[in-house]
C-alpha cells in the first residue's frame, strides 16, 4: 500500500500567508517562513505554496521567499502561481522547490506541461485544477481565481480537462473543490470518485476538510494525497494526532 500524505497549503498573497472561503473574504494567517517552519516541525508530510495573485496580477512569485523557505525546512514542498515557461519552473527548482504547480497558464497554454515535464520530468510537474460545481451537478474548471475580480470559468469540463492534461504528461493533479473550500463540511466525494475513476497519476484532494473523518473518507477512495488549509492554520486538528488516527485505521502514514 503506498503511503499516504497529509498537505498542508499555504495561500500567498504580497509576501504572507492568507487564506479565504471558497476563495473569497481572504485573512491574514502569518509569515510564509513561521509558518513553513512550523509544518516542517509538526509532522505534515509536504507543502503547497500557492501565490493566489501571480497569475491574476502577470506577476512572478518571489524567488526570495521560495529561496527562504528551502534553508529553513526539511520536507519537499511545491510552489505553484504564475508560473509561465521553463525559465520560471527553472529558477524556482534552482530556488529549492522539489515540485511546481500549473493551473491558469497550463489553461492558457496546455502545450507548457508538455514542455516542463519534458525539461524537468513528470515527478516535478504537478496540475492544479479549480473545479466549480454548478447548480446542476456539471463541473467546470474555473481560472484566476486567486482574486473574485478575476475568477471566469475557462469554459472546459473538468474531467475532460483531468484527461488532458494526463495525456500531456502531468505528474500530478490536485484537484481543489472550489464550493468546499474552507467551509470545513468535508471533501466533494462524489467529484472525487469521479476524478479518481479516470486519474493515472496521483490524485490530491483539496478543498472541505473540517475534521479527522474528512482526510479518512477521501483517503477511503485510494487517492494519494489530501490538502487542508483553514483546519491547520487554525490548529483546529493537530497534524501527529490525524497522522496516528488515521494508521489506527488501517492507512500507511508516516509517523
Amino acid at each position: 500500500m503506498l503511503t499516504k500524505r497529509i498537505i498542508a497549503c499555504l495561500d500567498v498573497k504580497d509576501g504572507r500567508v492568507v487564506k479565504g472561503t471558497q476563495f473569497k473574504n481572504h485573512k491574514d494567517m502569518g509569515d510564509i517562513i513561521e509558518l513553513a517552519r512550523y509544518y516542517s516541525q509538526n509532522g505534515i508530510d509536504e507543502l503547497v505554496f500557492y501565490d493566489i495573485a501571480a497569475s491574476a496580477r502577470k506577476e512572478r512569485i518571489s524567488r526570495e521567499w521560495v529561496s527562504e523557505v528551502a534553508k529553513n525546512i526539511n520536507i519537499p514542498f511545491c510552489v505553484a502561481g504564475g508560473i509561465k515557461s521553463e525559465e520560471d519552473a527553472a529558477e524556482l527548482l534552482a530556488n529549492g522547490a522539489d515540485k511546481i504547480s500549473i493551473n491558469s497558464p497550463a489553461l492558457n497554454d496546455p502545450s507548457l506541461i508538455t514542455r516542463l515535464a519534458k525539461s524537468f520530468g513528470v515527478q516535478c510537474v504537478v496540475v492544479g485544477i479549480d473545479s466549480f460545481k454548478d447548480e446542476n451537478g456539471n463541473l467546470k474548471v474555473f481560472q484566476y481565481t486567486g482574486d473574485e475580480k478575476t475568477s471566469k470559468n475557462s469554459g472546459k469540463s473538468t474531467l475532460e480537462w483531468v484527461k488532458e492534461v494526463q495525456d500531456l504528461g502531468a505528474g500530478e493533479i490536485v484537484l481543489n473543490m472550489m464550493n468546499q473550500d474552507g467551509v470545513k463540511n468535508g471533501y466533494d466525494l462524489e467529484q472525487l470518485k469521479a476524478v479518481y475513476k479516470i486519474c493515472k497519476v496521483p490524485l490530491i484532494a483539496s478543498g472541505g476538510a473540517g475534521k479527522m473523518e474528512h482526510f479518512l473518507e477521501a483517503f477511503k477512495l485510494g487517492i494519494d494525497g489530501a490538502l487542508a488549509a483553514s483546519v491547520f492554520h487554525q490548529k483546529l486538528i493537530d497534524i501527529k494526532e490525524l497522522k496516528i488516527y488515521l494508521k489506527n485505521q488501517g492507512l500507511s502514514i508516516r509517523i
